[in-house]
C-alpha cells in the first residue's frame, strides 16, 4: 500500500485558559494520498483552522499542547525542533491563509517575498530566484508578471494577492498544500478563478491539498474526500460524493440543507425562506414562501436617477487632480415599499459606493436620490440627519460597526435617544423589545460585542437599524462573512421582518445563490454602471448581458458528480474604473427585453472573453 503524504492520527490540540488545558480539537484522524484533495469542512469554531495550524507547528508553544501523531511522508512532525520545522514549512508543506494582506509584508515587494523562499529553501542565487519568481507569477496568471515583480501588495486586488500567495506556497514544490479558507473573502468570479488555478496546478505538480472551508459548494467542486468537523470533533468522513449523496450525521445533513442552490427558485414568483435544520436530528422544515409585501401601486420608497459618484486622484496633497475613479456612473433604479432590490457584481463594480451614496455617506457629483419624495442630495447635514431615520444601513462586518466599549443595549438605544424617539427612563423597554424582534434575549443588552458570535452581532446591528422604524434598509454584504447555517438564520430573520413590517431592502451582495432566494428584482453592476436590471426570475432564468452570464457561470455547484466538468473561467480582472480628467462618458443604450427587464447594449469586446451561463 502506498504511503500517504499526510497521516494524522488521534490529533488533540488544547489551549491553556485560566490555568486549565481546554481541548479545541478532539482526537481527529485522516490520511491524504499523493495528488489527493481532502476538504475539512465546518462552521467557525469547529477546530478546522486549529487542525491546520497544528500540522504546520504554528500553535503558540507556551499556550498550546498538541498530542497524537502527524506524519508528513512518514516523518513525525510533533517531535521535531522549531529549527527543523522552519526547514519543513514552505519547503515540504506550505499554507495559503484566508486573508493574504495579513500574510504578505506590506513594506516588501511581492517579487522579493516569493524569491526569499527560493533563496532560503533552495539555496539559489538572487538572479535565479528572480527568474523563477517571474515564471511562477506567470503560472498563476498574474498579467505582465515581469513588470509587477517590484510592485507592493497594496497595488494588487484581493484575487491577485491570493494568486501571489499561491505562487509563494508553490515556489518550492511542496508535497502538501494547506489552503485555509482561501476563497471565502473573494467574489464569485475570482473564487472560480482561484479554484480552477489550484486544480490546474495540482494536476501539473501532483501536489496533495488539504482544503479548509465552510462552503459546501466549494467542497463539491474541489475535494476527493471530506472530513466534517463540529465543536472540535470529527463528525463524519468519507468520499465527497458519498457525503453529499448519503450524509449519515445529522450535523452534516444540516450543513447541506442550509446551502443555497442556484436554480432552486425556478417556478417560484416570490422570495422563499431558507430551511431550518435541527443539528441534533438533521431534520429540516419545509421552507415556505414569504408573503407578497411589494406595494407596486404606491410611490417608490427610493427613486434614484442618474446617480454619479467619482473620486479625485491627486499625486500629492497640493497637486492638481490627475484622474478620477468613476465609481458610480449614471445609475438609475427604484425600490417599492416592501420590495428587495439586489445589487450584484464583483468588488470594484461600484455597488457599495451606490449604497453609501444613497445613505449620504459619500457625496455624489450628479443625480437625485429621492427618499419618499425628498431629494437627499440637496439636504444639509441637519436635514440629512433627520432623513436618516427613514433609511438605515447594515454593514458587512458587524464587529467593526459596533463600538467595543459600549454594551449592545447602549448601541441600540443610541439612535432612539439621538432622534428623540425615547426617553432615558423608558428606553430599556424598547431595547428589550428590539432584541426580542431579532431573536435575542433582552438580558443580552448588558453584554459587549466581543461576547457575541458573528451571527448574533449581525442581529444586534439589525436591531439597531430597526430602532428608528426605517422605511428602507441598505444591507451591504450583510451576510457574506457568516457561516452557511448562520447566514440562513439571519436571512430568514430579514425576510420575516420584511413581511411583518413592510421593509424595503437595497440588498448589496456578490452571492448569486442567496440573491436568487431573497430578492424581488436584481440589478447587475459592472464598472460603476448597471448592465442589466429586471425581475429576479428574468435575470436568473434568462440572462442577457454577457457579464450577467459570466457571474452565474462562476457560482460553485454543490454537486460532486459535476466536479470534473471543465468550466470556462475568464481570468481577467475587473477593469480599472480610473479615467483621465477629460474622459467623456459614452452614452449608453438600453433595450427592454421583457416587462421590467432592461439590458445595456454591449459591444464586440465581450463576445470573445465571456463564457456562456452554465
Amino acid at each position: 500500500m502506498t504511503q500517504p503524504i499526510l497521516s494524522v492520527s488521534n490529533l488533540t490540540t488544547s489551549f491553556r485558559v485560566d490555568g486549565e488545558w481546554r481541548p479545541v480539537v478532539n482526537g481527529i484522524s485522516f490520511d491524504i494520498a499523493a495528488g489527493e484533495t481532502l476538504a475539512v469542512v465546518g462552521e467557525s469554531r469547529s477546530g478546522k483552522s486549529v487542525t491546520a495550524l497544528s500540522i504546520m507547528g504554528l500553535t503558540p508553544s507556551d499556550m498550546s499542547r498538541v498530542e497524537g501523531s502527524i506524519k508528513l511522508a512518514g516523518t513525525e512532525l510533533t517531535t521535531q525542533s522549531e529549527k527543523t520545522m522552519r526547514g519543513i514549512r514552505g519547503n515540504d508543506v506550505a499554507m495559503i491563509f484566508q486573508e493574504p494582506m495579513t500574510s504578505l509584508n506590506p513594506v516588501l515587494t511581492i517579487g522579493f517575498q516569493i524569491a526569499e523562499a527560493l533563496v532560503l529553501h533552495r539555496g539559489v542565487s538572487r538572479s535565479e530566484a528572480e527568474a523563477e519568481t517571474i515564471r511562477l507569477l506567470e503560472k498563476v496568471h498574474i498579467p505582465a508578471a515581469a513588470s509587477r515583480f517590484h510592485d507592493y501588495p497594496h497595488r494588487f486586488s484581493g484575487g491577485m494577492r491570493q494568486r501571489v500567495m499561491i505562487a509563494m506556497a508553490l515556489a518550492c514544490k511542496p508535497k502538501l498544500l494547506i489552503a485555509d479558507e482561501p476563497t471565502t473573502a473573494l467574489d464569485v468570479t475570482i473564487q472560480a478563478q482561484i479554484l480552477d488555478l489550484i486544480k490546474t496546478l495540482q494536476d501539473e505538480e501532483g501536489t496533495s491539498v488539504l482544503f479548509i472551508t465552510h462552503d459546501m459548494g466549494v467542497v463539491a467542486e474541489i475535494a476527493d474526500r471530506t472530513v466534517v468537523m463540529y465543536n472540535g470533533d470529527q463528525i463524519e468522513t468519507g468520499p465527497t460524493a458519498d457525503i453529499f449523496a448519503r450524509p449519515q450525521a445529522p450535523y452534516t445533513r444540516s450543513l447541506l440543507a442550509a446551502v443555497p442552490k442556484l436554480g432552486s427558485m425556478q417556478g417560484q414568483a416570490k422570495p422563499m425562506r431558507f430551511p431550518t435544520v435541527d443539528r441534533e436530528t438533521g431534520l429540516a422544515d419545509v421552507p415556505v414562501q414569504v408573503p407578497d409585501t411589494v406595494k407596486a401601486d404606491e410611490p417608490p420608497v427610493l427613486d434614484v436617477k442618474g446617480l454619479t459618484t467619482r473620486f479625485d486622484i491627486r499625486s500629492g496633497i497640493l497637486s492638481k487632480v490627475s484622474g478620477r475613479v468613476h465609481a458610480v456612473e449614471n445609475v438609475s433604479f427604484s425600490v417599492q415599499p416592501g420590495e428587495t432590490l439586489a445589487v450584484v457584481g464583483e468588488s470594484g463594480c461600484g455597488k457599495s459606493t451606490t449604497g453609501r451614496s444613497v445613505m449620504g455617506l459619500v457625496k455624489p457629483q450628479a443625480g437625485t436620490v429621492l427618499l419618499d419624495g425628498v431629494d437627499l442630495t440637496t439636504l444639509g447635514q441637519s436635514g440629512l440627519r433627520d432623513q436618516r431615520r427613514h433609511v438605515q444601513m447594515i454593514f458587512q462586518d458587524p464587529f467593526a460597526s459596533l463600538n467595543p466599549r459600549m454594551t449592545v443595549g447602549a448601541a441600540i438605544a443610541e439612535p432612539l435617544l439621538i432622534n428623540d424617539m425615547a426617553k432615558r427612563s423608558g428606553v430599556a423597554e424598547q431595547v428589550a423589545e428590539l432584541l426580542r424582534n431579532v431573536g435575542l434575549h433582552p438580558e443580552m443588552a448588558d453584554r459587549y460585542p466581543h461576547e457575541f458570535s458573528g451571527g448574533q452581532r449581525q442581529r444586534v446591528c439589525i436591531a439597531r437599524a430597526l430602532a428608528v422604524n426605517p422605511r428602507l434598509i441598505v444591507a451591504d454584504e450583510s451576510v457574506s462573512a457568516l457561516d452557511v447555517s448562520v447566514k440562513a438564520q439571519v436571512l430568514n430573520l430579514m425576510l420575516d421582518l420584511q413581511a411583518r413590517m413592510g421593509l424595503a431592502y437595497l440588498f448589496i451582495s456578490h452571492d448569486m445563490a442567496v440573491v436568487e432566494r431573497v430578492s424581488h428584482r436584481v440589478a447587475v453592476m459592472y464598472l460603476g454602471e448597471i448592465v442589466e436590471i429586471g425581475p429576479r426570475a428574468a435575470i436568473f432564468e434568462s440572462p442577457q448581458h454577457p457579464y450577467t452570464k459570466r457571474l452565474l457561470s462562476a457560482v460553485p455547484i454543490a454537486d460532486p458528480a459535476r466536479r470534473h466538468e471543465k468550466r470556462a473561467v475568464v481570468n481577467d480582472e475587473i477593469m480599472n474604473p480610473t479615467r483621465a480628467t477629460d474622459f467623456v462618458v459614452p452614452v449608453r443604450e438600453y433595450r427592454e427585453v421583457s416587462a421590467g427587464h432592461s439590458v445595456m447594449v454591449w459591444g464586440e469586446e465581450w463576445n470573445h472573453r465571456t463564457p456562456r451561463a452554465a
